[in-house]
């Protein structure tokens, strides 16, 4: 059996991919609801993720989850929904180096939260490595300057709230239990959905008639990889690590946010900004380190080397000659 910690360089590989593509939703989710509006933009990309998160539970013939696993994932659906409408609202009314600033709270937030709900805190390095990331983000993003704080950046604080407390709540309420990840993500897919629809109103038909081939391939890269690729990872990883892991890994976003505009928009990072990009990554790794040695030394997860050895024979079937040589025992004779 594959265990817990030879897992680990997987579930770090796959968060830093889910990292990558946020960071380039950026750029696809702010020109979509330029045409569409925020609304009809949130609500056709959780459409189409639900549809496709559906089509995956088919061919996994997961079931959907039910009772208290129901509400967890209902509850889980409206804080990912708070955290997609506020960031999407936020991005849309504030500048890009704003936001990707500001929503990177989220990582010193979660392990705040999680130290709350856990009762359990992380060493002083960790926190360390965490302000560290995120004032190489504000090195990263402060190339030519911050604005004064806009409506836009408060929604962008209050996303990175809630999206601290999702990352905190969606490790707590689902580790240990045995509702698969995509069905539990395709109930968050339908909540968010179901909530950006009626917000958008009648007009959600033709916003979505307006588009051309370029919008439709954004909703589709939202849809598919910003939403069902992300959040199921998300899910499936976070039950794997710790909250604050993950939360430190999907940091580097403001990173690959910036790669995308140096390649796909054109944008020229200089040295100030190269030097925030390298401080994010050798935090992130510390934090790692750090979070890592934490949850071996309080015994959260195992080494392998102290994983007990299988026994050749269950005990069952070692006691099973002797259960029969009792079975067919003389008993002795009665004394007169």
């Amino acid at each position: 059996m594959t265990s817990r910690a030879s897992r680990g360089p997987l579930v770090d590989l796959l968060l830093l991919g889910v990292a990558a593509v946020w960071g380039a939703s950026f750029l696809a989710a702010k020109d979509l609801a330029a045409e569409t509006g925020v609304p009809a933009a949130v609500a056709l990309r959780f459409l189409v993720a639900a549809v496709a998160t559906a089509v995956l539970c088919l061919a996994r013939r997961e079931p959907l989850p039910r009772a208290r696993g129901l509400l967890v994932a209902v509850v889980l659906g409206c804080t990912q929904a708070a955290v997609i409408g506020l960031e999407t609202w936020g991005v849309h009314l504030t500048t890009a180096t704003n936001a990707g600033l500001l929503i990177s709270l989220a990582l010193v937030m979660t392990p705040v939260l999680e130290g709350i709900a856990s009762r359990s805190w992380l060493p002083r390095a960790y926190f360390v490595a965490a302000v560290a990331a995120v004032v190489g983000v504000a090195l990263l993003v402060s190339e030519g300057g911050l604005r004064q704080p806009t409506a836009g950046d408060g929604l962008v604080v209050a996303a990175a709230a809630v999206r601290a407390l999702h990352v905190t709540a969606s490790a707590h309420l689902t580790r240990g239990r045995t509702e698969g990840s995509s069905s539990v993500v395709l109930v968050q897919m339908v909540v968010c959905a179901a909530v950006f629809t009626v917000m958008a109103g009648p007009g959600l038909p033709s916003a979505a008639a307006r588009l051309d081939t370029l919008g439709w391939a954004g909703v589709l890269f939202l849809g598919l990889l910003c939403s069902v690729f992300a959040f199921v990872v998300q899910l499936w990883a976070v039950r794997r690590t710790s909250a604050s892991r993950a939360s430190i890994l999907m940091g580097t976003e403001p990173v690959w946010a910036l790669l995308v505009g140096v390649v796909v928009a054109g944008e020229v990072i200089g040295p100030l900004g190269a030097c925030g990009a390298a401080l994010i990554i050798a935090a992130s790794y510390a934090g790692q380190a750090v979070e890592r040695r934490h949850r071996l030394e309080t015994g959260a997860i195992t080494p392998p080397s102290l994983t007990p050895p299988r026994t050749a024979l269950p005990t069952t079937a070692r006691a099973r000659p002797r259960a029969r040589a009792t079975r067919h025992r003389r008993l002795p004779a009665p004394r007169p």
